[in-house]
């Protein structure tokens, strides 16, 4: 029955309904999302482990819950389970922003320092936002869109609108101060 499409043409809603009625159909769904959780995952962990860890974690999570999905955007859900995961390590493990900077044998030291430079930047701007206008910005940095954001973050989508308006006014006048540093 499900053998005729390519899965690549799919949309998200017809991968879940096939995986829904059998688990190996959810091969296509963790291809096409595996990256981009991965990348949520360690720029808020910091590390290549914790973030592997995270993303394992987050599709297991989603597999199990799969036959209960019935979310608007399974993307928005998705990333709603990968923040909770981030969110539980890093209760057990609080991640310092230098956490990632150590380096894998045979790194130039130069190539390696000139590469964590835009990602050590990156975040100690967004240390500078709430919790919250932290997430957002996370989240569109992602890729999400507004209502997929206030379905991963569990409110309206005005509350994501104000909430990135006033983390972005906030980033604005950092910028414009000079004011970050770690």
């Amino acid at each position: 029955m499900f053998g005729e499409c390519n899965p690549i043409e799919l949309d998200d809603e017809q991968l879940v309904a096939r995986a829904q009625n059998d688990p190996a159909e959810f091969a296509p769904l963790y291809r096409r999302y595996v990256r981009p959780i991965y990348a949520f995952c360690y720029q808020r962990l910091g590390t290549r482990e914790l973030a592997e860890d995270a993303t394992s974690q987050a599709f297991v999570k989603a597999l199990a819950t799969l036959p209960n999905y019935r979310a608007r955007s399974f993307r928005g859900w998705l990333y709603a389970i990968a923040r909770n995961v981030v969110t539980d390590l890093r209760r057990e493990r609080p991640v310092s922003p230098l956490d990632g900077l150590s380096l894998v044998a045979g790194d130039d030291p130069a190539t390696e320092a000139l590469r964590r430079t835009d990602e050590i930047d990156t975040r100690l701007l967004l240390d500078h936002l709430t919790p919250e206008q932290r997430e957002v910005v996370e989240l569109r940095l992602s890729g999400l869109n507004g209502p997929e954001i206030a379905e991963a973050l569990e409110r309206s989508p005005g509350a994501v609108r104000a909430l990135q308006f006033r983390a972005y006014q906030r980033l604005r006048a950092l910028l414009a101060t000079e004011e970050v540093r770690p």
